[in-house]
C-alpha cells in the first residue's frame, strides 16, 4: 500500500468532516478559534499520520527502522503551542481554556482518522457534543446551593452596558440579589473596602445566587466593549 489511494481520500476527509463540526461549535460560541483553525489542525494532524504511516517505506530496509508512533507523539507537542496561545488571563478570569482543549482534541480526532480509526474518531467527536451541551445542565444541578457570590465589572462611562451585564448574568443562571454601582468621585458604599476608580470607569457590584458557571460568565462579560475588569469576590469581601 502506498498511501495514495481512496483509503486515505476517505480518511482525510473523515477528518476534515469530523473537524469542521467541531470547529462549527465553537463558531457558534464566538471564540478565537474557530472552523478554519480547528479544520486545518484536524486535517493536518490526519495528514501527519499518514506521512508516519507510508511516507518512509521506501527507505526500509537492513537495519533501517522506522516508529510511525514518534510522529503522533510530536503532533501532541506542536498542537499544545497552538493551544497555548489561546488562553489569556485577565484578572481573576481565565479565558480561552475549553477552545484550547478543542484545538487538542482536534488533533486527536484527525490523528485517528489518518490512523484509520474511523469509528473512534466519530465516537470522540459526539463525546465532544456531549461535554458541551450535555454536562452544562448538569453542572448547574450539582452546583451550590443558597450561596451568595460577588461579581465586580468596571467599565468606561458612557458605554451602556449595564443592562447587558445584568441579561448576561441571568442567563448564566444567576439570579441577582443585590446590586451596587459608583463611578470616579463617588465614595465607597459603607462597610466596603472598594479602591479609587480612574476617570470615566464605572464600577458595578452584583450580589448573585444560583448555580451558574461562574468563570464562564466572567468571561464573556470581559469580552463586552468598553469592559475592563471583571472579578469574582466572596459576598462579604467587597
Amino acid at each position: 500500500m502506498t498511501g495514495q489511494d481512496w483509503t486515505q481520500v476517505s480518511e482525510l476527509l473523515l477528518a476534515l468532516v469530523l473537524s469542521l463540526l467541531i470547529g462549527a461549535e465553537r463558531e457558534f460560541q464566538r471564540k478565537d478559534a474557530g472552523m478554519r483553525t480547528l479544520t486545518t489542525v484536524g486535517i493536518g494532524s490526519a495528514l501527519f499520520v499518514m506521512v508516519s504511516k507510508y511516507g518512509f517505506t521506501d527507505v526500509i530496509g537492513p537495519g533501517i527502522s522506522l516508529d510511525p508512533s514518534r510522529v503522533a507523539a510530536q503532533i501532541v507537542s506542536g498542537v499544545g503551542f497552538i493551544g497555548g496561545g489561546l488562553i489569556f488571563v485577565r484578572g481573576d478570569a481565565v479565558r480561552g481554556l475549553t477552545t484550547a482543549a478543542s484545538v487538542w482534541l482536534t488533533a486527536a480526532v484527525g490523528a485517528a482518522a489518518g490512523a484509520g480509526l474511523g469509528i473512534l474518531a466519530g465516537v470522540v467527536t459526539a463525546m465532544y457534543f456531549l461535554i458541551q451541551y450535555g454536562l452544562r445542565p448538569l453542572w448547574r444541578w450539582m452546583g451550590p446551593r443558597g450561596d451568595e457570590l460577588g461579581l465586580v465589572v468596571s467599565y468606561r462611562q458612557g458605554t451602556g452596558v449595564l443592562r447587558d451585564i445584568v441579561n448576561q448574568t441571568t442567563a448564566h443562571g444567576f439570579s441577582i440579589a443585590g446590586l451596587t454601582t459608583r463611578s470616579d468621585g463617588e465614595p465607597a458604599a459603607e462597610g466596603r473596602l472598594w479602591p479609587a476608580l480612574e476617570h470615566g470607569v464605572v464600577e458595578v457590584f452584583l450580589l448573585l445566587n444560583g448555580r451558574g458557571d461562574m468563570v464562564d460568565l466572567a468571561s464573556q462579560l470581559s469580552e463586552f466593549p468598553g469592559v475592563s475588569a471583571v472579578r469574582s469576590t466572596r459576598a462579604g469581601d467587597e
